[in-house]
């Protein structure tokens, strides 16, 4: 047999390699895997965008199909802005509807009063429409000094949030320039 060094050297390792791997007890023998049941498995998936600041990255949220609890939360990896990533707050999001401390009804305090009491969505939702409609009839302006049409009022306001996409900010906008509201800002120009 013609063996060169480099061949001799090739085989030998190969035969100290062989040596060492079985003298450390392994068997090669087939083995029988237990694969782990993921909690997302049966989920549902809810793609949202993170609301704690001005960037809009992109989440996805799993909920549980039995009670719609959120049972995870990771980063979108489709989103044009994060690609998948998260920071520290984005990925604490679930506290926001997780969270035994969390407000999950309208609370009212009067004027002057120092207490707060719990009213229903109903009475709140009125009560601030009311409240709107009120301001803007006192303050609505249909033309400037110069006389051109102008039809605002500038005694509302209106502060946005990253949490809403486009679409959401275009139909919000829209309801906001309806009423005739100037002021309207967004979290991301804050």
């Amino acid at each position: 047999m013609n063996v060169t060094r480099r061949k001799f050297i090739q085989i030998t390792g190969a035969v100290a390699a062989g040596i060492a791997v079985s003298g450390m007890g392994f068997d090669l023998s087939p083995v029988r895997a237990y694969a782990l049941t993921l909690k997302t498995k049966d989920a549902k998936e809810t793609t949202t965008i993170c609301c704690y600041c001005a960037v809009g990255c992109g989440a996805i949220v799993h909920t549980s199909k039995d009670k719609g609890r959120v049972i995870n939360i990771e980063g979108d990896p489709d989103h044009v802005i994060n690609r998948g990533a998260l920071c520290s707050k984005g990925s604490a999001l679930s506290q926001l509807a997780e969270n035994k401390n969390r407000l999950t009804e309208p609370m009212y305090r009067a004027p002057n009063s120092k207490e707060w009491k719990k009213v229903s969505w109903g009475w709140a939702l009125a009560e601030i429409t009311k409240k709107i409609k009120a301001t803007r009839e006192a303050t609505f302006t249909l033309k400037n000094a110069k006389g051109e049409t102008v039809n605002r009022t500038t005694a509302i306001a209106s502060v946005g949030s990253a949490a809403l996409d486009n679409e959401e900010c275009w139909i919000y906008q829209a309801l906001l320039r309806s009423l005739g509201i100037v002021y309207i800002e967004h979290q991301a120009r804050v």
